[in-house]
């Protein structure tokens, strides 16, 4: 997610020694001018940002270690903004959370994003449809809703979006909901007809937050309708959608400086899961190569059950893991996002994700080579894989429209994983982990 402004900051870095003399300094901050510059960050903030760092790096005394403390402090600055991080519940449900922006911007889409990032953390949430200026605006949340088992208000005989909002947090409240997102209708520029719609809706149901989904493709104009809006209606966060299509990565920096208020998510990819908070401390670990497994722990308490993780690794000690678990897994480690963006949050291998480029675990070759196996399989053989003969194995290869050699390999490498797990599933896992690291160093030696 910020591949080029990481090469960036570490150029700039690798630019002093560990302990240097004001030329190399003043040659790490103009190449770290011309990152920033390159990467679309707005140029007032790259000014003050790169003016910060050399009065605090002269401060520090000029080497390498203290000129990345005043990086890393002065970014974090620029990130951070006064309001809330993440999302904020009100004192008493249901939160109510008003969503604008542009048409175009991926509001709606955003919107169920957002949502579903809820519902991985146990909230119920309805989704109130008040756009109804776009056409199929509500049709595509219907089936966004529908695709993600979200619950959706709406009402096609009404034509007024306040009445629709005022029935939607009544259905809230008598629901038990513990947070309304509320989908309102954008315009292709901003208008006073818009302005007067998003002004009543606000008036009618005194939303808890107001967030601001701004398409990160747009660069500059993407903030200057942030402050606009944020002056007309106000805002207390911005969400950044399509930021994983944004080459550049730069406009991340400016929005909290530029706005007044806290970028608060970002959209790292397309599908509903690839929503993630943006806190300033864990995203500078993240822009200086160093890892966020902050996050990555709490994306992972979402998706990963407490008892059924210590159920699975009760079978796995027993040997009784079977294509069923190996499914569920799958489809756990799926709503964790992108392999490219888990790789990142974690230390060291953040310069393995650039690698990755657009890789889609879920819809690999592999991986859809491995569905098709267990779906041709009967609900005793995915149960007990042991019963596997080769007439077995030839029926599963013709149902897949593989060759059994194919099949063969896959069944192979599964009871090599299992045997794999089993051995550091128990108390000594981690020793024999130890080991058999040890073994490799020993066989590959540096």
């Amino acid at each position: 997610m910020f591949d080029i402004l990481t090469d960036s900051f570490k150029s700039a870095i690798n630019k002093i020694r560990f302990s240097d003399d004001e030329k190399a300094l003043k040659n790490a901050l103009e190449t770290l001018k011309k990152s920033l510059l390159k990467a679309d960050v707005y140029h007032k903030v790259a000014k003050d940002l790169l003016s910060s760092v050399e009065i605090d790096t002269k401060r520090y005394g000029i080497g390498q270690k203290q000129f990345l403390r005043a990086i890393k402090e002065n970014l974090t600055k620029v990130l951070s903004a006064n309001g809330n991080q993440g999302f904020v519940f009100a004192a008493k449900a249901p939160t109510v959370a008003l969503m604008m922006g542009l048409q175009g911007s991926g509001k709606t889409t955003s919107t169920v994003k957002l949502a579903v990032y809820l519902k991985l953390r146990k909230k119920k949430v309805l989704i109130a449809a008040c756009d109804l200026q776009r056409l199929a605006a509500v049709e595509q949340l219907r089936q966004l809703c529908l695709q993600n088992e979200i619950d959706l208000y709406e009402n096609e005989h009404e034509k007024n979006p306040v009445k629709i909002a005022k029935e939607a947090l009544e259905k809230a409240k008598e629901g038990f909901y513990d947070v309304l997102l509320v989908d309102t209708a954008g315009r292709l520029a901003i208008d006073e007809e818009l302005m007067k719609e998003l002004s009543q809706i606000k008036a009618a149901l005194s939303p808890f937050e107001q967030f601001y989904v701004a398409d990160s493709m747009s660069g500059q104009d993407g903030i200057r309708s942030a402050v606009s809006f944020h002056e007309k209606i106000g805002i207390t966060g911005v969400i950044l959608s399509k930021y994983d299509g944004d080459g550049k990565g730069g406009i991340a920096l400016g929005v909290a400086s530029q706005v007044g208020v806290p970028l608060r998510f970002v959209g790292t990819g397309e599908k509903a899961h690839d929503l993630e908070s943006f806190i300033p401390e864990r995203i500078v670990n993240r822009l200086m190569g160093e890892g966020d497994l902050a996050t990555l722990a709490e994306k992972t308490t979402t998706v990963i059950d407490e008892k059924e993780a210590k159920a699975i690794t009760k079978k796995i000690q027993k040997g009784e893991f079977n294509f069923n678990d190996f499914l569920a897994q799958m489809e756990s480690i799926k709503k964790l996002g992108s392999m490219k963006s888990l790789l990142g949050m974690i230390p060291g291998l953040s310069s393995m994700s650039a690698q990755l480029k657009d890789f889609d675990f879920e819809n690999s070759v592999e991986m859809k080579r491995i569905k098709a196996m267990i779906s041709s399989m009967t609900p005793k053989e995915r149960v007990t894989p042991s019963v596997l003969n080769n007439a077995r194995k030839r029926r599963i290869a013709s149902g897949a429209g593989l060759s059994q050699m194919e099949v063969n390999r896959f069944f192979k490498q599964f009871e090599n994983a299992a045997k794999m797990a089993k051995k550091f599933s128990g108390k000594s896992g981690m020793a024999n982990f130890q080991s058999m690291m040890q073994g490799q160093n020993r066989t590959f030696p540096r």
